[in-house]
C-alpha cells in the first residue's frame, strides 16, 4: 500500500518525468548471440512476477498434498465461489466494453483477486476472525490463482517460437531428472529454472508461468529423509522477499497514475468502469451467489463459524484484485501500440478500495462479539 501511495506521489509530483525515466531504462543481458533487452518495468512484470507465480506453485502444491486442499470436503465451497467470482466479473466487464475491440483484452482484468491484500484486510479484524473464514479465503484466492494462471497461459501468449519450445521441454525434462534422482539443494533447480525462464520468455508464452512448472516439479519431501521438505524450505525462503520485496516493487512501477486532466471523461470510461464494476459488484455476485446456490442444492454447506452475512463480507473482499489486476493489465494492454484514451489502473484502484472497504466493515459488524464466544472457558 505504502510502495502504491508512493507511486502515486511520484506520478503526479515534478517528480514524476524521473519516475518515468527510471521505469523506462533499458536493462540488456547477453550471452553470445543470445540477448534479453527489455525496459526496467518490464524486468520487474516478467522476472519479479515469475518469482511471486512460482511462490504460488509451491504454495499450490502443498496445499493439494498436505494442506487444506487436500481434503475435497474443503475445495467444494470455495472452488464453486472461485467459478462465480471470476465469470461475474468478466461478464460485466463484457457487458460496458464489448463494442470496443481494444478494450475487450481487459476482460480477464476484474476476473483476479489479490490476496495478499484480501488477508491484510482481514487480519485487522483480528482473533475475531475464525480460522474457518481464514480457510476458506485463502483456497478460494489458490483457485483464482489457477485461473489466472490458465487465462494467462490461454489468452495472454503471443506467437509461439518452436525452437524456444523445445529447450523449455528439455528444461522440464532436466527438472524431473533432479527430482527423480532425489536432488534437494535449491541450487540445480534454480539454474535450471532459470534457463526456463528465458526459453519461455523467448517462446511467446508469458514467462512468469515457468515460475509455476519449476514450483510444481519441486520435491515436497526428500525420499531418504522425509523430515526435509526442500518445497517448504523454498517457500519459507521466499515468503519475505516476495512480500517485503517483489509485490512493493511491481506495486510502485505499475500503480503510478498520472492524474493530471483526468476528468469525468476519463473516470467514466467504459474500461475502468468495467473494471470497478466487475472487482466491487461482481466478486460479490459471482461468489456469495453461487455458495448460495450450491448450499441449497446441498453439494455442500457452509464452513462452520462462517455465517451467511460472514461469507458475504468475504465475497466483498474478494474484490481486491489490487496486484494481480494490475498484472493481467499490464499484458491485456502494455503491447497494444495504441494511445489509449483510458487509464485501466482508474478502475483497479477504485474497485480494490471499495471492495476493501465494503468487506471489513461487513465482517466486523458479523464477527461482532466473536472474541468472547470463543475464548476458553475457566
Amino acid at each position: 500500500m505504502s510502495s502504491a501511495l508512493l507511486a502515486l506521489v511520484c506520478a503526479n509530483t515534478p517528480l514524476q518525468s524521473a519516475y518515468e525515466l527510471l521505469l523506462s531504462i533499458p536493462v540488456v543481458i547477453s550471452i553470445g548471440a543470445l540477448e534479453v533487452a527489455k525496459p526496467l518495468l518490464l524486468w520487474i512484470n516478467d522476472g519479479l512476477m515469475a518469482i511471486f507465480f512460482f511462490l504460488i506453485g509451491l504454495e499450490l502444491k502443498r496445499e493439494l498434498i498436505e494442506g487444506e486442499l487436500s481434503d475435497k470436503r474443503n475445495i467444494i465451497l470455495p472452488g464453486i465461489g472461485a467459478v462465480g467470482g471470476m465469470l461475474v466479473p468478466a461478464v460485466i466487464y463484457i457487458y460496458f466494453n464489448s463494442h470496443d475491440p481494444i478494450a475487450m483484452q481487459g476482460w480477464a482484468i476484474p476476473a483476479a483477486t489479490d490476496i495478499a491484500f484480501a488477508l491484510g484486510v482481514l487480519a485487522l479484524l483480528g482473533s475475531r476472525v475464525p480460522i474457518s473464514i481464514k480457510i476458506f479465503l485463502t483456497s478460494l484466492a489458490i483457485f483464482d490463482d489457477i485461473g489466472a494462471i490458465v487465462i494467462i497461459a490461454i489468452f495472454y501468449t503471443a506467437e509461439i517460437s518452436f525452437a524456444a519450445m523445445i529447450v523449455v521441454a528439455c528444461s522440464i525434462l532436466a527438472l524431473m531428472c533432479l527430482n527423480k534422482r532425489n536432488v534437494i539443494h535449491s541450487s540445480p533447480y534454480i539454474l535450471v529454472g532459470t534457463i526456463m525462464w528465458v526459453a519461455t520468455l523467448k517462446s511467446g508464452v508469458h514467462a512468469t508461468l515457468a515460475g509455476v512448472v519449476l514450483a510444481m516439479i519441486i520435491p515436497i519431501r526428500s525420499k531418504t529423509d522425509p523430515d526435509i521438505s526442500p518445497l517448504k524450505i523454498m517457500e519459507h525462503d521466499l515468503h519475505p522477499i516476495v512480500a517485503f520485496f517483489v509485490l512493493p516493487v511491481f506495486a510502485f512501477a505499475n500503480a503510478g497514475i498520472s492524474l493530471k486532466g483526468v476528468g469525468a471523461e476519463q473516470i467514466l470510461h467504459s474500461v475502468p468502469i468495467g473494471i470497478a464494476f466487475g472487482l466491487f459488484f461482481g466478486k460479490q455476485i459471482g461468489i456469495f451467489g453461487l455458495c448460495l446456490i450450491a448450499v441449497k442444492l446441498k453439494l455442500t454447506a457452509l464452513p462452520r463459524g462462517i455465517s451467511w452475512l460472514t461469507l458475504y463480507g468475504v465475497s466483498a473482499l474478494c474484490g481486491i484484485g489490487f496486484t494481480m489486476s494490475l498484472f493481467v493489465s499490464s499484458l491485456a494492454f502494455e503491447q497494444t501500440g495504441v494511445n489509449l484514451l483510458f487509464d485501466e489502473r482508474l478502475g483497479i484502484i477504485l474497485g480494490s478500495l471499495t471492495s476493501g472497504i465494503l468487506g471489513y466493515f461487513i465482517l466486523a459488524y458479523s464477527l461482532r462479539g466473536s472474541r468472547k464466544l470463543e475464548q476458553p472457558t475457566t
